[in-house]
């Protein structure tokens, strides 16, 4: 398990320098954390870290996949919403496996709706909020 703190906003980029040094070979991280624990926020950060330039500010909650590219790497970045998910065959309608086996980067919130599509290699990376409203993430592989 790795652990990296999160003290405030400013801290951001440096999370998530922390957070791509940790990422090795995976393509597929599940972020689970309490709604307004930051997920959307800290997935930003990580974007832009990647070389995303485009606007991703907004999870992508009314269409349940956004698609980026790193201008810097040409790298696809899948970011997902799945909080509106309605069942599993909704995921599996919108091809889900297919993004999961696509070798591109794959960030989903609210993974709980498709535990159990989820590859075995999946990173599950948990956002706590601290009582003095700092983040705790950790990093999980199985």
């Amino acid at each position: 398990m790795k652990t990296i703190n999160i003290t405030s906003l400013a801290d951001l980029p440096r999370a998530a320098r922390e957070f791509v040094e940790a990422m090795d070979d995976s393509t597929v991280f599940a972020f689970y954390g309490d709604m307004g624990a930051g997920k959307t926020t800290f997935i930003n950060a990580l974007c832009s870290e990647l070389g995303v330039t485009e606007d991703v500010a907004n999870s992508p909650s009314f269409s349940i996949v956004n698609e980026y590219r790193s201008d810097t790497t040409a790298e696809l970045i899948y970011h997902f919403d799945l909080y509106r998910l309605n069942d599993l065959d909704e995921a599996l309608d919108m091809g889900i496996e297919d993004y999961f086996d696509s070798g591109a980067l794959c960030l989903l919130e609210w993974p709980e709706r498709v535990e159990e599509l989820l590859p075995d290699d999946t990173v599950r990376v948990k956002l706590l909020v601290n009582d003095d409203d700092s983040r705790t993430m950790q990093l999980f592989s199985l």
